[in-house]
This record gives structure tokens, C-alpha cells and sequence, in this order.
């Protein structure tokens, strides 16, 4: 199963940039991203102004609440919400991440989950269901982690069983995995090598926080670094390029400098094309 997609490289529309995109998105970005929960219902000028880019340019959706890891009943009003959200702005995919944010309430927070074999399943059959109610696929993304639960399998592996048994697709943060390689000690450019590459939609960039010089903090409040540059760079050579979007989420500089790292993604982008027709 394949998503509508896009191609090229985006940025993740937040309220603070919104005004700032207006005049110069369509000549800057192939792409942008929102979460949907961000903007349900959102009306006035701020709903005349997201309707204003979704006509220009294409969009992905990327979740925040849908407790795929959790254990509490899946949100079915919240799903139905989404597809309609989807279906108005013509949104081209969507995405979820591989983790558990609610219990009896909303934690707003990405727990990690045991890498368990039960795991898979359960949260295989909650994929599915997701799939069968937004009649489209589902992208699933690799998360950041602070503390490992007990199981029997590696991330990867994890994440591998979970794409195959669900049938969906991944949107592989780069930046994810840098961050884990430092906070639990593993290969970053053999975790990107790991990944399925006929299950790949997309990409995630962005910046992180250096609480100390063996935990990273995931923020999207930075600018990339150097070495997440080299493992996207890794992913384009090992995967071939796929759609690469970065993320911000506070801290915002001026428009300009986001500009610029997008077109750092370009760059890269461009100087893997030969590599990649050469092995197709």
C-alpha cells in the first residue's frame, strides 16, 4: 500500500511561523506539515490563512494523540475528526508516532514502549484499525527515548515487525535516531541501514537540546547538526532520496535561516540522485 504523496523538501507549519509563510511558502518549500489537533475546528483568520497555503502548496499531517502504543481504547471520534480534516485540506499523508501519550487521560508526552514480540501485535491490530477508519495508510514514526522498558527485541528490530505486521508505512526521524544512538548507546548509520527502505514515505530533520555528553534531548527548538546532516545523507545513499521535511518547533529564527536549512536538505537531496540511479 502506497500514500499519495510529495517530493522534495518542506517544513513543519507551527502557529508562531504561519504569518511568515504567507508570501514566500510557494517559492521556498515543496511541502508542509501540520498536526491535525493543532487545527480542527481552528475557524477566522487563522483558518483562512492555513486554507490559504493548503491551496498552494501539498501538505502532510503529522499526529500527536493518537496513543498507538497505549493501552486505552483507540479515540474513534478523534479519528473520524482527523480523516475529515484530511479529506477538506486534500492532505496527501499521514502520520502517527510509535508510542504511548494517554491512559486514562492525555499525557502529552511520547512514552517509550517495550520492544516485545506482544507489543507487535497489539499495536499492529491498533494500526489496522487506525487504517480502517481514515480509509487511507498509515505512516508511523520511530520516536526519541529516554529510558528503555524491558523486551526482547532491539528498536529496529521492533520497528521492522511492527511495518510488517500492521502492513504501513514509516516516516524515519533522523534525528530520532541520532539522539537514541547517543541516550542508549547504539550504531546510527546501521539502525538507518536496518530500515525497510520499500516501507519509507518520508523523512523527519531537526534539532535537539545536549543535556549532557550522554543524553540528547529532542526539542525541534535548534538548528541540525552536523552529524544528523551526515546520517540523512546516509539514509539518501543506503534508501535512496525520499520526501525530507525539517522540523521547529520554538525558537524560531528568521524565515531566512529555516530557508536555508531546507535548502541544505536540497543539497543534499541533489548530490545523492546519482548514487541512487545507479543502483535502480
Amino acid at each position: 500500500m502506497s500514500p499519495v504523496f510529495v517530493s522534495g523538501a518542506g517544513l513543519g507549519l507551527r502557529r508562531g511561523l504561519l504569518a511568515a509563510l504567507q508570501d514566500s511558502a510557494a517559492q521556498q518549500l515543496d511541502f508542509l506539515e501540520v498536526a491535525p489537533e493543532n487545527w480542527i475546528g481552528v475557524g477566522g483568520r487563522l483558518g483562512r490563512q492555513l486554507r490559504a497555503l493548503t491551496e498552494r502548496l501539498p501538505f502532510l499531517c503529522h499526529g500527536l494523540s493518537l496513543n498507538l502504543g497505549g493501552f486505552a481504547p483507540l479515540d474513534i471520534e478523534l479519528l473520524k475528526a482527523i480523516k475529515g480534516f484530511l479529506d477538506q485540506h486534500g492532505i496527501r499523508g499521514y502520520s502517527e508516532h510509535l508510542s504511548a501519550c494517554a491512559d486514562h487521560a492525555q499525557l502529552y508526552d511520547l512514552m517509550p514502549l517495550p520492544f516485545s514480540e506482544e507489543s507487535v501485535a497489539r499495536i499492529a491490530e491498533r494500526v489496522r484499525t487506525v487504517q480502517d477508519v481514515l480509509e487511507r495508510p498509515l505512516i508511523i514514526e520511530n520516536v526519541s527515548a529516554y529510558a528503555q522498558l524491558p523486551g526482547e527485541l532491539d528498536e529496529a528490530s521492533f520497528i521492522r515487525a511492527v511495518l510488517e505486521r500492521a502492513n504501513c508505512q514509516l516516516l524515519l526521524d533522523v534525528n530520532n535516531v541520532f539522539v537514541n544512538s547517543i541516550n542508549f548507546a547504539f550504531d546510527p548509520f546501521a539502525y538507518i541501514a536496518a530500515m525497510p527502505s520499500e516501507r519509507i514515505a518520508y523523512l523527519h530533520v531537526a534539532g535537539h537540546y545536549d543535556q549532557a555528553q550522554d543524553l540528547k534531548i529532542d526539542t525541534h527548538g535548534a538548528p541540525v547538526i552536523d552529524p544528523v546532516w551526515a546520517l540523512l545523507a546516509h539514509a539518501y545513499a543506503v534508501h535512496g532520496v525520499r520526501p525530507t521535511l525539517l522540523e521547529r518547533d520554538f525558537n524560531f529564527p528568521p524565515i531566512a535561516e529555516l530557508y536555508a536549512e531546507v535548502a541544505q536538505i536540497r543539497e543534499l537531496q541533489a548530490a545523492a540522485e546519482p548514487w541512487r540511479s545507479v543502483g535502480t
